[in-house]
């Protein structure tokens, strides 16, 4: 097998997919990630169609179910907690939810005996040469891969180092999100609880067999300009952007200051050419996010995945025809799931007290409508937008 070294930068959930695939297929991977520990918490991920039928093909599925989040019903409140309109689990939780740090810590523990993984250290340079890549890293010392992966999320290093400054290649959707883990103050029992204002939504959600909430925050906004590594600077942009809206928000603000996992960034995609460039190719969120509102982000990264290492393993280790092989898979399906978030912002996040009465009767009426079918259908058909390859793997 050529070009059997393999460097992934990231160890959320496409890079141990990654390296799952790539063990399996006979490659040597290291995962290296800039935080010093696996990273716990974090909001809820979906999982559609193809990202399914991988699961099963590594032995997960059953792992993943186990962790399930089973969420129910969300409802839409007014401020003073008086229902207004329910929307299904399936409208919010695809056909399969789990939170984002389960995921990452089953992918972990799936990988970690035959994969070297390095924590708490990230790439400062890639320098190619014939035969290889000399890679540099903040903390250690500089080794030799064959090939380098960048899993490394929406604001890739590896991106940014091989193809460029980020604004070159995201597109804003007009929308933030903070989410974070808050005590269960509602006494939520697997269901959800939704408030908006015109162009702020507030929501909660139960997790943790209850014992625990998930509290998110959506504005619409023009680009903002901050540090995507300042939490502080970005809880202050979420306190200043919410702290007259009504309903629980000021209890949720005032736990969110606690919320140990974090998390603020735009609703943005990636949308590349090409995901490779010489021996350095992308994978998920740094090679095709396709944001938030699209609810597609988890089944890319691990579909990503199962389809890069497949390639490379099918083209012996030839990276030229690997990485342009895995372009041509992926790009039905990139485009499919980076079209579902076209215009889901009006909806989540209503601009206009008229929007938001208009969402409201929609959902009040989708029961009886007669394309309810419809909207429900398409989600699951971007999901299954994509033909797997049954790529031969090394005995285990």
């Amino acid at each position: 097998m050529r070009n059997n070294r393999v460097l992934i930068s990231g160890a959320s959930v496409a890079g141990p997919a990654l390296a799952f695939w790539l063990r399996r297929h006979g490659f040597t991977p290291t995962v290296v990630e800039r935080a010093p520990e696996l990273r716990d918490g974090g909001y809820a991920v979906d999982f559609r169609g193809a990202s399914l039928q991988v699961l099963d093909r590594m032995g997960l599925l059953g792992a993943v179910e186990a962790a399930a989040t089973r969420m129910g019903d969300v409802t839409y409140v007014d401020s003073d907690d008086r229902p207004l309109v329910v929307t299904p689990s399936t409208y919010q939780s695809g056909e399969l939810e789990i939170l984002r740090g389960d995921l990452a810590r089953i992918l972990y523990e799936a990988t970690k005996d035959g994969v070297e993984y390095v924590f708490g250290d990230s790439i400062t340079g890639l320098t190619e040469h014939g035969d290889g890549v000399t890679v540099t890293f903040a903390h250690g010392e500089p080794r030799e891969f064959d090939l380098v992966i960048g899993a490394d999320g929406l604001h890739s290093n590896v991106r940014s180092l091989v193809f460029g400054d980020e604004t070159r290649f995201r597109h804003d959707l007009g929308y933030y999100v903070a989410i974070g883990t808050v005590p269960n103050h509602l006494g939520l029992d697997h269901v959800g609880r939704f408030y908006n204002e015109p162009n702020r939504t507030v929501g909660v959600y139960s997790a943790k067999g209850n014992t625990e909430a998930k509290a998110l925050f959506w504005f619409g906004s023009d680009r903002l300009d901050y540090d995507y590594r300042d939490i502080a600077q970005q809880r202050r942009i979420v306190e200043e952007r919410f702290r007259d809206t009504g309903w629980e928000t000021s209890k949720l603000l005032e736990a969110m200051r606690e919320a140990p996992d974090f998390y603020f960034d735009s609703a943005s995609q990636i949308k590349l050419d090409s995901y490779a460039r010489g021996r350095v190719a992308l994978v998920g969120d740094a090679a095709y996010c396709a944001a938030p509102l699209s609810g597609m982000g988890t089944s890319l990264a691990i579909v990503g995945a199962y389809v890069l290492a497949g390639e490379l393993a099918a083209a012996g280790g030839d990276h030229p025809t690997a990485f342009g092989a895995y372009r041509e898979e992926m790009r039905g399906f990139v485009d499919a799931c980076q079209k579902l978030a076209e215009g889901n912002g009006k909806w989540f996040v209503p601009p206009t007290r008229g929007w938001l009465r208009f969402r409201n009767l929609n959902y009040r009426l989708l029961p009886y409508l007669p394309w309810r079918k419809l909207i429900e259908e398409l989600p699951l058909k971007a999901g299954n937008a994509i033909t797997l390859k049954p790529y031969a793997v090394v005995p285990v």
